[in-house]
């Protein structure tokens, strides 16, 4: 007989919604209303899964999640709490949890995480997949590539502040299935929110996502770093904003590199574009262009007046070591002068001299610089980071003066109207309580 699925929940009425939900999904269950007898359940049904209630009387429910992953290292354990802060979800992954979900969630989260920890997750449409159907509609000498789709080994997390917002905040990155994307799981909503164009509806200072009320900050770095590593499948669960770490997408790229990163069964269709698309125009200030190429490269030059002057760079991408080398490590910046401004808009709250660098009337106020170009390396970052919105690789020549977020998802929003089809909202379900 199957191993069953060990309910740990002090309420009953969620015990008995869980045990209704699981065995009209095929599974047997077994049942715990504390944690004193967790162990030995454990010991002698030995269940496939655990799902675990954090807060529950007379236990402390981490220290039982320590225990469980001490005994069976290869247990997945599901831990819930209806009390759920990032500093309690970060905690929980790095002792072994597989997810959190924050109470009330929906039955779709529910089953989707209950997949996931088994290795089951079901395929979801993607733009890209859509793209693949429609090869016919892109001329003939920009057929697009394919390249394998990648997740990451295991599940990892860092925390630290957000820039704007102040507040300490964190991500979980989890593995996803071929076919899934990258997705945003905000910890304080069962909502799921593509990292796509779609979704996007802020870009002052930086780029946020918002779906039905539930929003995702400062996503750009973090998505940066998953387009110079070529992740194309992912679960980011999260609270608010994305934190800013040391202002670049260096720690990023050393998170993913100890999550390790796979090769999955399936091949993600690169969006090659088929003519030229601009945003702006020289004469105007500032300009963005993408033109047709057989490869991702970016001409940036940056220009501001003294003591900064012109920059120029320019970046071709090849993996991840040389994104990891040439551009990850540029941090943004900002000018003194703007500080005051951004206070009074209640941003930057978290901007520190470690995490960002300023720029006064004669220089740089916290230096050393990280490249003597390190400013316009920065704005490639940014910009990797919002092209990987289109939801799939793009191969074409961008040149770019002077632009910033507006500016690059104007470009990509006119790309994805005539190019690349919209991907499906994933559905959700009323919330479970």
């Amino acid at each position: 007989m199957e191993e069953p699925i060990l309910i740990v929940d002090d309420e009953e009425k969620i015990r008995t919604m869980l045990r209704g939900i699981f065995q009209d999904e095929g599974f047997r269950t077994l049942e715990a209303d504390s944690g004193e007898e967790v162990l030995d359940l454990v010991a002698k049904w030995h269940p496939r899964l655990v799902l675990l209630d954090i807060w529950m009387p007379h236990v402390d429910g981490i220290a039982l999640l320590e225990q469980l992953q001490a005994r069976d290292p290869e247990l997945p354990v599901i831990v819930i709490s209806g009390h759920g802060t990032i500093e309690t979800a970060v905690r929980a992954t790095q002792l072994g949890a597989v997810d959190f979900l924050e109470k009330p969630f929906s039955l779709d989260t529910l089953l989707r995480s209950v997949q996931r920890a088994l290795g089951k997750e079901p395929r979801h449409a993607t733009a890209a997949q859509i793209a693949a159907a429609a090869d016919a509609d892109i001329p003939a000498g920009h057929a697009p590539r394919k390249i394998p789709a990648r997740t990451i080994r295991q599940s990892v997390v860092v925390h630290g502040r957000g820039l704007h917002s102040g507040v300490r905040t964190g991500i979980i990155l989890h593995p996803l299935s071929p076919g899934s994307g990258i997705v945003f799981g905000p910890l304080s909503s069962d909502m799921m929110i593509p990292a796509t164009v779609e979704y996007v509806q802020s870009t002052g200072y930086a780029t946020s996502l918002y779906r039905e009320g539930a929003g995702v900050k400062t996503v750009e770095h973090l998505l940066s770093a998953l387009h110079g590593y070529g992740i194309t499948n992912l679960l980011i669960k999260m609270q608010g904003e994305v934190p800013i770490l040391d202002g670049s997408a260096l720690e990023f790229c050393q998170l993913l590199d100890s999550a390790g990163s796979v090769e999955q069964d399936e091949e993600v269709e690169a969006l090659s574009v088929d003519r030229t698309y601009q945003v702006g125009d020289h004469s105007a200030g500032k300009f963005l262009r993408i033109e047709p190429s057989e490869q991702l490269e970016i001409d940036y030059c940056l220009e501001y007046p003294e003591p900064v002057g012109r920059q120029e760079f320019h970046y071709v991408q090849r993996d991840a070591d040389s994104y990891r080398e040439t551009i990850a490590p540029a941090r943004t910046f900002g000018f003194l002068k703007e500080i005051e401004a951004l206070e009074e808009m209640g941003l930057a709250n978290g901007g520190r001299l470690n995490n960002c660098l300023v720029i006064g009337e004669h220089g740089i106020l916290n230096p050393p610089l990280r490249f003597e170009d390190e400013l316009v390396r920065h704005k490639i970052l940014d910009l990797l980071g919002d092209l990987y919105l289109l939801g799939q690789p793009i191969r074409g020549k961008v040149t770019a003066y002077r632009t910033g977020h507006g500016d690059n998802i104007a470009l990509l929003r006119a790309i994805r109207e005539e190019q690349a089809p919209h991907a499906p909202a994933p559905k959700t379900a009323s919330a479970l309580q």
